[in-house]
C-alpha cells in the first residue's frame, strides 16, 4: 500500500474479507449444524481485525487519511444473521445450485433456482445477489464508522470535490 501512495495514489478503498464461515458454500461443507463454520469465520475476523489496523497505521504515518478500509465482514454480519431485517427469505441457502443449502457445485442451467433472487442473500455458494450487494454499496457510501473507516465514501466524495 506504501507503493500506492509513493506513485501518487491518494485514495484507495481497501475491503476486507466478509464472513467466509457463513456463507452457503461453507455452510454446505463445513457447518454440521446450520450454524457458521468457526474456523474460516474466525480467520476473516482476524484478517480484518489486522487490516485495519495496518490501514490506521499507514495512515497515521502518512498523515492523510489515504486509505479507507472496508470492514466486509460487518457489512455482510446484518444480513446474514438477521436476514428478515432486510427482507430477505433466507441467507442461508444459495438462490441457484444444487445440494445442501443449494450451494453444492457451479450455478448451471441443471441447478435449483429461486422464484426470486431479491429474496435471497446468496446468488449462489460464495457470492451475494444483487439486492445485497446494493446493501453493501449503500453502507459504503453513507454508512457507519463500523463499516467503512475512517469516513464513509460520500463523506470522502464531499471533501476531495471542495479540495479539488
Amino acid at each position: 500500500m506504501q507503493k500506492l501512495y509513493d506513485l501518487d495514489s491518494r485514495r484507495v478503498l481497501v475491503t476486507g474479507i466478509g464472513p467466509l464461515g457463513c456463507v452457503p458454500g461453507v455452510l454446505a461443507t463445513r457447518s454440521t449444524n446450520g450454524k457458521c463454520a468457526e474456523e474460516p469465520q474466525l480467520a476473516a475476523e482476524i484478517f480484518n481485525k489486522h487490516l485495519l489496523q495496518l490501514i490506521k497505521d499507514l495512515n497515521q504515518d502518512i498523515g492523510s487519511d489515504v486509505f479507507v478500509a472496508v470492514n466486509a465482514g460487518a457489512l455482510q454480519n446484518d444480513f446474514i444473521h438477521h436476514p428478515q431485517q432486510f427482507d430477505f427469505v433466507t441467507s442461508k441457502d444459495a438462490c441457484c445450485g444444487q445440494g445442501s443449502y443449494n450451494a453444492v457445485g457451479l450455478c448451471t442451467i441443471f441447478s435449483r433456482l429461486c422464484q426470486n433472487r431479491s429474496a435471497y442473500a446468496f446468488w449462489d455458494a460464495f457470492h451475494p445477489t444483487e439486492r445485497a450487494n446494493k446493501i453493501i454499496v449503500e453502507s459504503i457510501m453513507n454508512g457507519a464508522e463500523k463499516f467503512i473507516t475512517p469516513m464513509n465514501l460520500s463523506t470522502i466524495l464531499a471533501l476531495d470535490a471542495i479540495k479539488y
